[in-house]
């Protein structure tokens, strides 16, 4: 794929720049009951990285996914974004501060084209209101022209072209996957999270998602957490993983680190280390 311009979204030079974390995320503790979702869990993400969570069904990956979306509030711990506070905020308030979410379970409207469901990720962004959306004059229409070259600069560059007047429901699951992922893109993300973006996907499918996470990192400099089981594709892309298990955390490192970690080989790979073997 050739380099995009796409002006209106990514982070920015300034983010990309700053030696600072984009995020920080420090003994985090939540907990349901006596249930302890997360056990003091920390965690950085750094500019133009791509950081992957990885851990066994159960681990506390998707609460995680959800403290950091506003979802949970956990009860000890600090989240910042760019040194501003997430905990407390409610899941708009921290969309528009620039943490933009695909789920597992694709949420797109099935009856809506693949141009409406991109047009949907901009709506934080538009600044007027229904009576001059509806005229559909003056400051309204050239925001909303506006909004409309930017979805389409993400239908290029997901390579959305055949089926962007389609309706989402009619389309292959690969690429339902992708419009979401699209839809992400489309909020102007200072963060990304990716939840589970190749499950249920073919060999072709997770080849192709791969190839646009890695355009993501590379051509648009948006920062990424991901959650994922297809331990071929974290070990391929992932800057540094995190293992978790039972909400407690095992390991971080680069890929190469954890793989050879004795606890992560014990905890999540149900095997021996090659020194308990020997």
């Amino acid at each position: 794929m050739t380099e995009t311009s796409l002006p209106d979204i990514g982070p920015g030079a300034d983010h990309a720049a700053s030696s600072a974390p984009v995020l920080t995320f420090e003994d985090v503790h939540l907990s349901f009951g006596q249930v302890r979702a997360i056990n003091g869990v920390s965690l950085e993400v750094r500019a133009d990285e791509l950081f992957a969570i990885i851990g066994p069904n159960g681990a506390g990956k998707t609460s995680i996914f959800n403290v950091l979306s506003g979802v949970y509030r956990p009860q000890r711990g600090s989240v910042h974004l760019h040194g501003t506070d997430l905990l407390g905020k409610k899941p708009p308030a921290i969309a528009k501060l620039g943490v933009a979410r695909t789920f597992q379970n694709i949420e797109l409207f099935s009856n809506l084209t693949v141009l409406d469901n991109l047009m949907l990720g901009r709506h934080q962004h538009i600044g007027y209101g229904t009576f001059a959306a509806m005229a559909w004059l003056g400051r309204a229409r050239a925001e909303e022209l506006r909004h409309r070259r930017v979805v389409e600069e993400i239908v290029d560059f997901l390579e959305l072209e055949q089926w962007r007047k389609l309706p989402v429901g009619m389309l292959p699951y690969g690429v339902q996957k992708r419009v979401e992922l699209g839809r992400a893109l489309a909020m102007d993300p200072k963060l990304l999270l990716l939840d589970e973006p190749v499950a249920g996907m073919n060999l072709e499918e997770t080849e192709d998602m791969a190839r646009f996470i890695i355009d993501i990192r590379e051509d648009l400099h948006v920062p990424m957490i991901m959650v994922e089981h297809d331990m071929g594709l974290v070990m391929d892309l992932a800057d540094r993983v995190l293992v978790v298990d039972f909400g407690t955390p095992i390991a971080t490192g680069t890929p190469d680190e954890v793989q050879r970690n004795p606890e992560v080989i014990r905890a999540y790979l149900g095997g021996e280390s090659e020194e308990e073997t020997s």
